[in-house]
């Protein structure tokens, strides 16, 4: 069985205020009569000491104030019934008056079956409270516990703007006594993160730091337009396109994973991208940098599936309504390609990041750190904002695949690539990159 709710509270929080209760009557046994109903829920009450499956209040999580919302399992299974949706919809109201982020500890078997419809519509409520909080822009992060199941995962939990999962949890829309026979890994924590629905899988003994860490990224902005990175590889210039090409591709080159712990202190990724992909050759995230947050999308120089453009896409959103700038790098030969790729919706795909970067009101700063393989690059690039290292370039195609969608032979490629203007330098003088970025000294 989880944790009891308060001392889930008492394990992450500093200090803790608890909110007045909303626990207003549906009549006897409930909304629909469903009899013996009174008295399992006062033998629930006698047995955790709590009135309902949520305690709700306003507490401190290292240095940022937060509304906290933690399921009591014990209570009912940790069901959702009308007071329970009460509570949850008094605690958005106060985090919406606080201006303050909200943190759902969530441990739950679903909709009470003792209140019918009533206990499913509570679902609608709860969505509404969340997008209320979105809209105001404030920070949802969810921590699911043993077990978070029903109602409780698709909304707090799968709607989130973070999830986090303690390891070895059970998730799942479906309950254990519901779901059909077959892979009983789809239902866990483990087999969530490997589909793309949760960010990351947490010891109970590091939640505190880590929610710690999370809640200072996400409500610290940088102010303006971040910084490139310095470039880490070499500062000369290459003489030809061909030369370009070779330096972009070379094995020592560096990637973006140096980039990224050079450029911040300290980084928390977000992973997936909600549709059941997961694409390890992009990383995305926030970081700390000079006491402020950055968030990340960085091309790992690997073909980028549809699952990496979507969740950079929900970067690019989730950083934009919280205000908090973004850096991109492109490093990549191109989009994949391949028949899974496209089935998974590439063009979709790159369309929604396109989208995300073009609509963004937070400054967008990209810098060119290798390979800039056509469309499957430029998504991650910001207009008027791109830079490049010298060991880069950007190119409306591979050299390869220029020479043969114009049927030159193999020993052209050298030449098409100089045909393309794609080194830094030209990238510069064509107004595609606003300068050369060159190693710190």
């Amino acid at each position: 069985m989880a944790e009891s709710a308060r001392a889930v509270i008492e394990d992450v929080t500093s200090a803790f205020t608890e909110l007045p209760a909303v626990d207003s009557s549906s009549g006897v046994d409930g909304p629909i009569g469903w009899p013996g109903y009174d008295d399992a829920r006062a033998r629930a009450a006698e047995r955790t000491g709590e009135r309902e499956s949520v305690v709700c209040g306003v507490g401190k999580v290292g240095g940022t104030e937060a509304v906290l919302i933690a399921f009591e399992f014990g209570f009912l299974g940790g069901s959702l019934g009308e007071r329970t949706g009460a509570r949850i919809e008094g605690a958005f109201t106060r985090a919406r008056e606080l201006g303050v982020p909200v943190v759902s500890l969530i441990a739950t078997g679903g909709s009470r079956m003792q209140e019918g419809m009533r206990a499913l519509t509570q679902l609608q409520r709860i969505a509404r409270q969340a997008a209320s909080a979105r809209a105001a822009g404030l920070p949802q992060i969810a921590v699911l516990c043993d077990p978070t199941t029903g109602g409780g995962w698709a909304t707090l939990g799968g709607g989130a703007d973070v999830t986090l999962a303690l390891r070895g949890a059970q998730v799942g829309f479906a309950g254990s006594r519901v779901r059909p026979p077959g892979d009983p890994v789809a239902y866990t924590a483990e087999g969530q993160l490997a589909a793309g629905q949760l960010d990351a899988l947490v010891e109970p003994a590091d939640l505190r730091i880590r929610l710690e860490r999370w809640l200072a990224l996400l409500t610290n902005p940088a102010p303006g337009e971040p910084p490139p990175p310095a470039a880490l590889g070499t500062a000369e210039l290459p003489d030809t396109g061909w030369a370009a090409v070779r330096r972009a591709r070379a094995a020592e080159r560096p990637r973006a994973e140096s980039y990224l712990d050079i450029y911040f202190e300290w980084r928390e990724e977000l992973s997936g991208d909600r549709c059941g992909g997961v694409d390890a050759g992009v990383r995305c995230g926030f970081g700390h940098r000079d006491g402020v947050s950055i968030a990340y999308a960085a091309q790992c120089g690997t073909p980028t599936r549809p699952a990496g453009f979507r969740t950079a896409a929900r970067l690019v959103r989730l950083a934009d309504r919280l205000g908090i700038p973004v850096l991109t790098l492109v490093d990549t030969p191109g989009a994949a390609n391949d028949a899974a790729a496209e089935r998974a919706g590439a063009g979709p795909a790159i369309a929604e990041l396109f989208g995300a970067v073009a609509a963004a009101r937070v400054p967008v700063t990209t810098l060119v750190i290798g390979e800039g393989g056509s469309g499957g690059a430029l998504a991650f690039a910001a207009p008027g904002r791109t830079w490049v290292t010298p060991d880069a370039y950007f190119s409306v195609t591979s050299p390869e695949a220029a020479a043969s969608i114009l049927k030159r032979p193999d020993e052209d490629v050298p030449a098409v690539a100089n045909q393309l203007r794609l080194r830094p330098q030209d990238l510069v003088d064509l107004g595609i990159a606003r300068g050369i970025v060159t190693p710190a000294r």
